[in-house]
C-alpha cells in the first residue's frame, strides 16, 4: 500500500474483496440478494458492518431429561416413528426419544421426501430448537437445526441478525461466514497509543468477535470488540468533516475587520452587561471574520442565553468594516420578532435596520430593494424573501440563518451567493439546544461557539405539573395574577400534526376565557392574516392584552419580558426540546415566572418522565440529552431534513464519549499528517474508502 493514492473513481486494490456483490457469496441467490438490498446490503463490505442485535443462548444437554421446558437446548435424540397430518391444517409430527424421556418434533406444511431424509426413522440425530410442553408432551416445533450426531453443534450463544424478506438466520449466518473468510489485511487506522489504553482489538479481530458473540454482554455498545468497531465509524466520519472543514477553511473570503465603535455604543446601553459566553461568542465570531477567509460557524444557545444580541454584534461588525449584514429567519413572525428586538439595538448603534418579508409589496419593497443594493441599508432582517433574485446587496459581509434546520441546502447556499464575487461569512444560529454527539456529527463541518450561561437579572421559572381536571382553579389562579398586572400566554393542545385540528381547540380555548376575562384575551395562530396575527401580538406585547392564546407558532422568536405567566394544556403531547422552548418564552425579564404544565389522565410513562424532566431542570442541554436517550437521533433532530448520518454500528445515544473522542482524534492526525502520506495516513485512506466517506476521498485526491 505504502504510495498508492486512490483516485476518486477506482477502489483500493487491497479491499476489491470487499466491494464485490452478496450474490457472490456462496447461497445467495437472486432472492436472497434482493432481500438483503432491502436492508441496504448489497456488498461484503456492507455485510460484514452489519452485526447481530441480539443472540440465543442454546443450552446443550447430554439427555432429554435435564430440559426444563420453555428453554432452547441441543440435544442427540433417536427418531422413532412419523406422524404424517391426518387432516388439512394438521402439523406432521416426528415421535422421538433418547431413553431418558419422549420428544414430539413438529413440522407445518413440510415436503414429504425432504421431512423423511432428513429424519428416517431410526436414525440418531443431533436438533436444536425450544421445548415446550403442549398437552404434557414435549415439543420442538420447526427445530433450527437438524444434524447427524457427531457433526458439528450449533454455536452455544448464536448470533441473532436483522432480516428482511424471505431471509433466514441460516442463510445470514452462513453468508456472514463466508463474507468473513475475504477480509482483507489492512494497517492500523487508529492511533496505537489509543488502542492500547482501551484494549480494543484489531480491526479483523473485532469483527469476527462481533459476529461471533460469546453471550449477552458481548453484544454491548461498551464491549470492546463493538466499542473498536463504533469508533472506526465515527472516526471515518469526524475525518471527513474535518477535512470539509480545511477545505472550507482554504476558501478565499472578505476580510472583515471591524473597529468596535460600534459595537461599544451598543454595549455601553444595555441594562446589564454580556454574559461571558456571549462575550466569548462575539470575539470568536469576529476572529473568525477579520481572517481572509470564509467563516462557517454555527451558534448553538439555550432558551434565553442572549443569541440575538451575539447575532447583532456580529451584524456589527461587518457595518463596521463598511460593509451590510443580513439575517434570515425561516417564518414571517420569527423574522418580525427579530426585527423589533434589534431596532433598539440599532437606534442605540445609529444605523439604518430594515425588514423584508413576502407581505412587503409595491413602492416600500422597492424603496427596500434600492436602498439596500446602493448600500443604504445596513442590515437587512427578512424570510427567504431575502435570497430572491431581485434582491441585491451593495456589500453583503455577513449572512446569518436562524432555526437553520428550517431551511433546505439550496436556499442557504442561495444566500451565500448574495455576497459578489466573494461569499459572505455565514453565521447559523439554532434555538434549540442540540446534544454535543448529534452536534459534532451533523455540524462538525463548521466551527462551534455555545451560549451557555443566562443574562444576569434572568429569575429560575418555577414549573409546576397538575391535571387538566383541576382547568377551574386554574383559571381561577390566572384571574387573581392578571388582576395583578401579569400577562399570560395560554397554549393550545398539540392534538395531531394538522395546524387546522389545532387551530380549533385553539378557538374553543380562546371563546372559553375571552367570556372570562372579555377584551383581555387575544388569539395567534399560524393561518391568521399578518395584520390580525401582529396587531395580536402589539396588544399583547403593549399591555392591551393580558393573555394570548396560541397554537406553537409562539415556539421560538416571540420575546415580551413582561410576560411571567406560561400555560401549556395537554403538555405531554409535546416534545421535551418544544416545551423547552414554550417555557423560554416567560422567565425573559426580572420578574418572577412560572409555567404550569397540564396534562390529560391517563398519563403514559413517556408522558411521566417528559414532564418530571421539565420540572426539574431549565439547563437546555440536559434536557436535550434526556430527549435524546427517550426519542433518539432521529427523532430529535428531525430526520427530513437533518442531514445527519447513518451508522450501522455507532450508537449517538450512548457512546457520545466516543463521538467527542474521534473528531479530537481526526482533528490532531490532520494536523500531524495533512498530506496522510504516513503508514497510518495510508491506513487512514482505507478506512475512508471502506466507510465510503465519498467526500473525503475527492478532497485528499484533489490534494
Amino acid at each position: 500500500m505504502a504510495g498508492h493514492r486512490p483516485g476518486v473513481t477506482g477502489r483500493p486494490p487491497a479491499l476489491f474483496p470487499l466491494f464485490a456483490g452478496v450474490e457472490t457469496l456462496p447461497g445467495v441467490g437472486p432472492r436472497a440478494a434482493e432481500a438483503f438490498a432491502q436492508m441496504g446490503v448489497t456488498r461484503l463490505r456492507d455485510l460484514v458492518l452489519t452485526l447481530p442485535h441480539s443472540g440465543i443462548r442454546r443450552r446443550r444437554i447430554a439427555r432429554l431429561a435435564e430440559a426444563r421446558p420453555p428453554e432452547i437446548v441441543t440435544v442427540a435424540i433417536t427418531v422413532q416413528r412419523h406422524s404424517p397430518p391426518t387432516a388439512k391444517g394438521r402439523p406432521w409430527r416426528v415421535h422421538c426419544s433418547d431413553g431418558s424421556g419422549d420428544l414430539q418434533l413438529v413440522f407445518f406444511h413440510p415436503r414429504k421426501d425432504w421431512i423423511e431424509s432428513q429424519l428416517p426413522a431410526g436414525a440418531r440425530r443431533l436438533v436444536s430448537g425450544k421445548i415446550e410442553l403442549f398437552d404434557g408432551m414435549a415439543q420442538m416445533v420447526h427445530p433450527d437445526h437438524i444434524g447427524a450426531e457427531g457433526s458439528d453443534p450449533p454455536l452455544d450463544f448464536e448470533p441473532v441478525y436483522p432480516l428482511s424478506g424471505r431471509l433466514t438466520q441460516g442463510v445470514v449466518q452462513k453468508a456472514v461466514q463466508a463474507a468473513m473468510a475475504r477480509l482483507p489485511q489492512a494497517g492500523e487506522w487508529i492511533d496505537p497509543t489509543l488502542v492500547a489504553r482501551e484494549g480494543w482489538p484489531a480491526w479483523a479481530e473485532a469483527l469476527a468477535r462481533a459476529h461471533a458473540p460469546d453471550g449477552p454482554a458481548a453484544l454491548s455498545p461498551a464491549d470492546p470488540a463493538r466499542a473498536r468497531l463504533a469508533y472506526d465509524e465515527l472516526f471515518a466520519h469526524q475525518m471527513t468533516l474535518a477535512l470539509l472543514r480545511r477545505d472550507r477553511r482554504r476558501q478565499a473570503g472578505l476580510a472583515t475587520q471591524g473597529d468596535g465603535h460600534l459595537r461599544d455604543k451598543v454595549l455601553a446601553g444595555l441594562p446589564w452587561p454580556p454574559t461571558g459566553a456571549q462575550r466569548r461568542a462575539v470575539e470568536e465570531i469576529a476572529a473568525d471574520m477579520a481572517a481572509p477567509r470564509r467563516m462557517n460557524r454555527l451558534l448553538q444557545g439555550d432558551v434565553g442565553a442572549g443569541k440575538t444580541l451575539v447575532a447583532f454584534l456580529a451584524l456589527l461588525v461587518a457595518v463596521e468594516a463598511g460593509g451590510q449584514g443580513v439575517l434570515m429567519a425561516p417564518t414571517e413572525i420569527l423574522a418580525r420578532q427579530h426585527f423589533h428586538a434589534l431596532e433598539p439595538l440599532a437606534r442605540l448603534a445609529g444605523i439604518r435596520l430594515e425588514a423584508l418579508t413576502g407581505r412587503d409589496k409595491g413602492d416600500a419593497r422597492a424603496n427596500i430593494l434600492t436602498d439596500l443594493a446602493e448600500g443604504r441599508i445596513d442590515i437587512l432582517v427578512g424570510t427567504h424573501a431575502v435570497i430572491q433574485k431581485t434582491v441585491a446587496f451593495h456589500d453583503l459581509r455577513l449572512a446569518i440563518v436562524d432555526e437553520q434546520h428550517r431551511f433546505g441546502v439550496n436556499q442557504r447556499m442561495e444566500l451565500g451567493t448574495k455576497g459578489g464575487h466573494l461569499p459572505p461569512d455565514m453565521l447559523v444560529m439554532t434555538a434549540t439546544p442540540i446534544p454535543r454527539s448529534l452536534a459534532l456529527a451533523q455540524f462538525g463541518d463548521m466551527d462551534l461557539s455555545v451560549l451557555d450561561e443566562k443574562p444576569a437579572g434572568r429569575q429560575p421559572i418555577r414549573t409546576t405539573v397538575v391535571s387538566d381536571a383541576r382547568m377551574a382553579e386554574v383559571v381561577d389562579h390566572l384571574a387573581r395574577a392578571v388582576d395583578t398586572g401579569a400577562r399570560a400566554y395560554w397554549v393550545c393542545p398539540l392534538v395531531e400534526e394538522s395546524e387546522a385540528v389545532d387551530l380549533t381547540a385553539a378557538e374553543a380555548r380562546f371563546q372559553e376565557l375571552r367570556a372570562r376575562f372579555g377584551d383581555q384575551v387575544r388569539l395567534v395562530h399560524g393561518q391568521m392574516p399578518p395584520d390580525e396575527r401582529d396587531a395580536a401580538m402589539a396588544d399583547f406585547a403593549a399591555g392591551r392584552a393580558r393573555i394570548l392564546v396560541a397554537t406553537t407558532v409562539i415556539e421560538v422568536g416571540v420575546d415580551v419580558p413582561e410576560a411571567t405567566i406560561m400555560v401549556i394544556e395537554r403538555a405531554e403531547s409535546f416534545g421535551l426540546a418544544q416545551l423547552h422552548q414554550l417555557r423560554g418564552r416567560v422567565g425573559r425579564g426580572s420578574g418572577a415566572s412560572s409555567c404550569l404544565l397540564m396534562y390529560h389522565e391517563p398519563l403514559s410513562e413517556t408522558g411521566r418522565r417528559r414532564l418530571t424532566t421539565l420540572r426539574e431542570t431549565e439547563d437546555g442541554f440536559r434536557i436535550a440529552e434526556e430527549d435524546l436517550a427517550m426519542r433518539g437521533a432521529g427523532d430529535v433532530i428531525g430526520t427530513a431534513q437533518s442531514g445527519l448520518p447513518r451508522f450501522r454500528i455507532a450508537d449517538l445515544e450512548r457512546q457520545a464519549g466516543l463521538m467527542a473522542l474521534a473528531r479530537k482524534d481526526a482533528q490532531s492526525f490532520l494536523e500531524r499528517d495533512p498530506a496522510m502520506q504516513s503508514e497510518r495516513g495510508q491506513a487512514v485512506r482505507l478506512l475512508l474508502w471502506l466507510m465510503e466517506q465519498d467526500r473525503a476521498i475527492r478532497l485528499i485526491s484533489a490534494g
